[in-house]
């Protein structure tokens, strides 16, 4: 059994192990995960305290994907609703959709019997603010939104932000789940790599799985989680088939700072890993026989330059 997510899933941790030590899937380890960072309002990249859009208003993004059938389920620009991985659960159980977004992703939810609530905290509200510079968004405003929306992409504590879950449960079977608020001050309804099946997510028994975390425009346009799981296909080892997704990413440009993307991934056998393109970073694990997770260090791998 195996449980990896990136740094800030570790509030997560102990809920998706609880399910494998007990023999439970992986699909339900790293929902559950997934829904204990969501549910932190202390996390203002996913769930609950999100930072929000240019309007002010906290839309999320989520999926998950069952290896074992390819099975994947993905919501976008939800609001009103905190698990929004949940909610990508039941369009993968209970619609014969890959993706549903927006209103009808809350209409969804409102059927599974979820609450609808404010999602925008104290906190998360005044970084909003302080990005847009106190100023409220006025119908004037809001026709000036497109002007504003490239600037305000440059720090990458407020667009690079992302949890990821891959688990291995002890039948063996792999199960991924990604969950975001997407990037501070985004144009309203954008959606990143993390609804993406291929691009933020993929998942595939016979090989392994891999997650992205960071600049998602880049991870969409490389198809970059697919990427890695496509070189396991193909017989690389984990290392250089992770190697190889980041390095597609060079050259591709991005509206204004440094491109960012982190990814962690793992093959059916067990081996796991996590990148970075910038230094400093890490990922959890936690293994068969270990009494908790372990913090370890992402390789760098940069990905600017040609």
């Amino acid at each position: 059994m195996l449980l990896i997510a990136s740094a800030n899933g570790s509030v997560g941790m102990a809920a998706g192990w609880t399910i494998l030590r007990a023999g439970g899937s992986a699909l339900d380890a790293v929902e559950a995960a997934a829904r204990m960072v969501e549910a932190n309002p202390d996390d203002h990249s996913v769930g609950f305290g999100g930072y929000p859009n240019l309007e002010g208003e906290v839309e999320l993004d989520a999926s998950i994907m069952d290896g074992a059938t390819r099975r994947a389920g993905a919501v976008g620009a939800v609001c009103g609703y905190r698990h929004p991985i949940t909610i990508a659960r039941g369009v993968m159980e209970r619609l014969p959709h890959v993706m549903v977004v927006g209103r009808g992703a809350e209409r969804l939810a409102s059927e599974l019997g979820m609450e609808r609530e404010n999602l925008l905290t104290p906190e998360s509200e005044a970084s909003w603010r302080e990005g847009r510079d106190g100023e409220l968004p006025s119908s004037d405003s809001r026709r000036r939104l497109l002007d504003r929306v490239s600037s305000l992409f440059t720090d990458p504590e407020h667009v690079a932000g992302t949890v990821n879950f891959l688990a291995i449960d002890g039948a063996g079977h792999l199960a991924s789940a990604v969950s975001t608020s997407g990037w501070a001050w985004k144009y309203p309804g954008r959606l990143g790599d993390s609804p993406v099946i291929g691009a933020g997510n993929y998942c595939d028994d016979r090989y392994g799985a891999a997650a992205c975390t960071g600049w998602g425009e880049l991870a969409i346009r490389g198809a970059t989680a697919h990427t890695v799981v496509g070189g396991l296909a193909a017989g690389l080892p984990l290392e250089l088939a992770a190697e190889r997704a980041m390095n597609e990413l060079r050259g591709l440009d991005v509206p204004g700072g440094e491109p960012i993307m982190q990814l962690v991934a793992l093959d059916s056998a067990g081996h796991h890993l996590g990148l970075s393109s910038q230094p400093g970073n890490s990922y959890v694990a936690w293994e068969e026989g270990q009494d908790n997770y372990a913090t370890l260090p992402r390789r760098l791998v940069p990905i600017t330059g040609q």
